[in-house]
């Protein structure tokens, strides 16, 4: 919608002209910021971090009821044997 479109509010001119001008820059910005992030979400998007591997041991000569995330030892569980 152009300026001269819009209905007569009882303001001067020029405060409307303006705003309608700072209304356009900020739509126009707006749009180039966006494209911007869509154009660096794209290339720096990273793989996904693969699935922790869960290990547990509760055999004879290991740690009964070890709990082990990616190698580390998070816990025992006491009492239990299997999982």
């Amino acid at each position: 919608m152009l300026l001269r479109e819009l209905p007569y509010l009882g303001e001067p001119a020029a405060p409307r002209r303006l705003r309608g001008l700072l209304a356009i820059l900020l739509l126009r910005s707006s749009h180039a910021l966006e494209m911007l992030a869509v154009r660096l979400d794209i290339v720096g998007a990273a793989p996904p971090a693969p699935d922790p591997l869960l290990e547990f041991y509760a055999e004879a000569g290991a740690p009964e009821g070890a709990l082990y995330v990616d190698g580390l030892l998070l816990g025992r569980i006491s009492g239990v044997t299997r999982l």
